[in-house]
């Protein structure tokens, strides 16, 4: 552990089947005005949304809905819910719903009272926050983000064909977040293998990146493994409510910043399927699942002792006789073989890219990475062999 790090998260987590049961005592902590935030009608199917309102207005609140969040959340939306924050006097913002709408209500509580324009502030300039910020809470109901417990927003501008990723403070993290695995019952299949990869996403981000001997890469293996295997057993069973159980708590950890801590990290996978979604709008999983591999192949050769480990620890590859760059490679072909038992795409074809976007989402990618630091040319390599 050589990297200086200081640890802090303020979200109190409620788990399990009567997660909900705890609402009512944290509305008690708000004032009288609640923006309700929410996605398509999912909610409303799976009866969540009648008892959510149901509470608030048992515990006197005066409800303000937005509704119909994208599963790539708009700059237009975030602007929609800042305004109904100001003429109601919105006093906490309560997402019902997936990553996206979590990230799209933590938009809402930064860019509300902001001065000047949000996007060009927070998301491009990335200045620090410096007017008031609404609280916001939570209640999840896809797990693979890990949203409900840190400080990130993506939020796509459309007409800017930018889609930008920001990572508040603790201050601007949901005040509570309530998880329930019964609620992601209902979430189609490929939401939830989507889901599944985000989380996989998430945890390689941060162990592909130097530090070998670090605790922190020891939790990140053991949280692969459970996240592998209850993915498997959720696929056989999707309301294995220990598969489904695991899945999430696996989603929350990937990205509440402890799987994080003395690392450099990498995220450029995130950069570039980003850029992806902008132009595609894809499901989020689904572009970091058609991306991986060919980014992995491509930087591999710059970290090899990591990439080793990864085929020994989290895929069981017996290396023996094997070079270390075979040994690489077939970790990663063990990452090949677990997207496809998935059932997500391989190429960026399947997700509505085209051959003649490539050189713009390679030039609008932010330029990064880890064990290579990559320009436009490199990534615009990465797509073609994704493509």
């Amino acid at each position: 552990m050589n990297l200086d790090f200081t640890f802090y998260n303020p979200t109190k987590i409620y788990f399990g089947k009567n997660a909900l049961d705890n609402l009512p005592a944290e509305l008690e902590n708000y004032g009288k005005t609640v923006l309700l935030v929410y996605g398509k009608g999912s909610v409303k199917k799976l009866g969540l949304y009648d008892k959510v309102l149901e509470m608030l207005h048992q515990a006197g609140k005066t409800v303000v809905e937005l509704s119909g969040i994208k599963s790539n959340p708009s700059y237009a939306q975030l602007q929609q819910g800042a305004k109904l924050v100001r003429e109601h006097q919105v006093d906490l913002i309560l997402a019902m719903g997936g990553g996206s709408v979590i990230d799209c209500s933590k938009g809402i509580s930064v860019a509300a009272y902001c001065e000047g324009d949000p996007w060009q502030r927070y998301w491009v300039d990335f200045e620090e926050v410096d007017n008031p910020i609404v609280p916001v809470g939570s209640i999840l109901t896809m797990a693979g983000t890990g949203s409900e417990m840190n400080g990130g927003s993506v939020i796509t501008n459309d007409d800017a064909k930018l889609k930008n990723g920001r990572v508040f403070g603790p201050e601007v993290y949901p005040k509570f977040s309530i998880l329930n695995p019964e609620y992601t019952y209902t979430v189609p299949k490929y939401q939830m293998v989507s889901g599944i990869f985000d989380t996989m996403s998430h945890l390689m981000e941060q162990y592909f990146s130097g530090e070998d001997d670090n605790t922190t890469d020891y939790l990140i293996e053991g949280i692969l493994d459970s996240l592998i295997h209850s993915a498997r057993e959720a696929l056989k069973d999707s309301e294995s409510y220990q598969a489904r159980s695991n899945i999430m708590w696996c989603a929350t950890l990937g990205l509440n910043t402890l799987t994080g801590l003395a690392k450099t990290q990498d995220w450029e996978v995130h950069m570039i399927e980003h850029q992806l979604g902008a132009y595609t709008d894809c499901a989020h999983g689904a572009g970091l699942a058609a991306v991986s591999v060919p980014y992995y192949r491509y930087i591999a050769p710059y970290g090899l002792d990591k990439f080793v480990r990864f085929a020994q620890k989290v895929w069981k590859v017996d290396t023996t006789g094997m070079s270390k760059e075979q040994a690489a490679m077939a970790g990663i072909d063990k990452l090949a073989d677990f997207i496809r038992e998935l059932g997500l795409p391989t190429t960026l074809r399947e997700l509505g890219a085209t051959e003649e976007m490539l050189p713009d989402i390679a030039g609008s990618t932010i330029p990064g990475g880890g064990y290579k630091s990559l320009q436009a040319q490199d990534i615009l390599t990465i797509l073609k062999q994704a493509y």
